[in-house]
């Protein structure tokens, strides 16, 4: 680490350099901090809260996330607080059905549920511990650009200790913006929402219950607003602790999207739950939170002007089932390896041509699949289909663990079943979000 003073300043305006600066310490950006540190890069992560730190979430993990945890080595005994499930349970239009995670040789059998409140903590400090430098409090206020070029070296800070506020600077050879869906940095470089892309609100809280320790996550697909079925559905996640993760997702392709007050829609659809469940307002031990859900590569491009986008910064939420965990890991760890790559070039030319191809690696993962979870989203969003898909879709097996595997992204990339080689060349085909 270098540290000095700025030319005509105090000493609290301070100048600290890394090889990358990764902003924020979310899923996508510890694992990206982790890969770059595994990889002997000097990474500086910047995170604006101190751990504990709270995260509107729903606290589940697919398989698809247990594989980004393994990978990064992560342990996950059951002992620690790792919560293992069988699969996911999904209750509406009249129907109930239980499917176990698909036997896939590309990803683990089995679900986790883990609290926000300390599962990014978990994954910072394994950052730490791969050689990361880890700052907390400390909010990135805008991006640092070279006055001729217009490339980002870095980014402006402030931290407040004590009551007494430092401003600071953070140079880096490049930046990759994990700081969530507002993402100050992509802002201030012109990188705006799109409004062709979805956008999701989720609300959660948690309560006491007897059905804390269920070893299936439970989906319910009947939210209604008066006569009309939302495009959505409700959660309860045991949590293994006494409580469960009770919350509600819906989607902006529907015209009640920013007319409903979340949290009322909440408690009337846990009124209707069986009175021994135990759901209601006296059991509630958090309050009710809420969150926007980007999806879809919602803001683009993802690399500009030595700036990479990871995670909710980039919308790479899935818009078919509203999961973000699994893609920021995986995004980040897609970021992370390309920096690796970049910055192995003697030439500023050569660094710029390696970054430009992170958009290409994404759209490679995940551009296609995206474009089938945009246009799933427009589907359900007129309540005429969405009934008919609930009404005629839970109460068939066959379908069912079609969808799973559709919404769940989880299939073999080589091979596997019909299922699998269908899923998958729908995705290659489609042009890419």
């Amino acid at each position: 680490m270098t540290e000095q003073a700025l030319p005509g300043s105090s000493q609290d305006h301070a100048v600290q350099a890394a090889d990358v600066i990764v902003v924020g310490s979310g899923p996508a950006g510890s694992s990206a901090a982790f890969y770059l540190a595994s990889a002997g890069l000097d990474v500086l992560v910047l995170e604006k809260s101190r751990f504990p730190r709270e995260k509107v979430c729903g606290d589940g993990l697919t398989p698809r996330a247990v594989k980004a945890l393994t990978a990064m080595g992560v342990p996950l005994p059951e002992s620690d607080g790792w919560l293992r499930n069988k699969g996911l349970r999904i209750i509406g239009g009249g129907g109930r059905i239980e499917l176990a995670w698909p036997e896939l040789s590309s990803y683990p059998g089995f679900g986790l549920v883990r609290t926000r409140l300390d599962f990014d903590e978990i994954l910072a400090r394994h950052a730490q511990k791969a050689g990361a430098r880890l700052l907390e409090g400390v909010n990135v206020t805008g991006p640092l650009r070279d006055d001729r070029t217009g490339r980002v070296i870095g980014v402006t800070a402030r931290e407040t200790v004590d009551g007494e506020t430092a401003e600071h600077i953070f140079r880096g050879r490049v930046v990759i913006a994990a700081d969530g869906n507002s993402s100050r940095l992509s802002v201030a470089m012109g990188l705006r929402k799109r409004d062709d892309r979805p956008l999701g609100v989720a609300v959660r809280s948690y309560y006491t219950t007897p059905r804390h320790d269920d070893d299936y996550l439970e989906a319910w697909l009947d939210l209604w607003d008066g006569d009309n079925l939302l495009p959505g559905y409700g959660w309860i996640f045991g949590m293994g602790d006494g409580t469960s993760n009770v919350g509600l997702g819906l989607l902006n392709t529907s015209e009640a999207f920013g007319n409903i007050d979340y949290r009322v829609l909440l408690r009337k659809w846990l009124a209707g739950m069986p009175p021994e469940w135990g759901l209601t307002e006296e059991n509630r031990t958090q309050p009710v939170r809420g969150s926007a859900l980007p999806m879809g590569f919602n803001r683009t491009p993802h690399y500009t002007r030595g700036l990479l986008l990871a995670g909710d910064s980039g919308g790479m939420v899935n818009p078919f089932n509203g999961e973000g965990i699994a893609y920021a890991m995986e995004a980040g760890e897609i970021a992370a390896r390309t920096v690796v790559q970049a910055l192995a070039r003697p030439s500023a030319a050569g660094i710029e041509t390696v970054l430009q191809t992170y958009p290409r690696e994404l759209k490679v993962a995940y551009g296609g699949y995206y474009t089938l979870g945009n246009s799933f989203v427009q589907m359900i969003g007129h309540p005429a289909f969405m009934r008919f898909a609930t009404k005629h879709g839970v109460k068939r097996p066959y379908i069912m663990r079609f969808t799973m595997k559709l919404l769940g992204n989880l299939t073999e990339p080589r091979g596997g079943d019909a299922t699998d080689r269908l899923l998958n060349a729908l995705s290659k085909m489609t042009p890419a979000a």
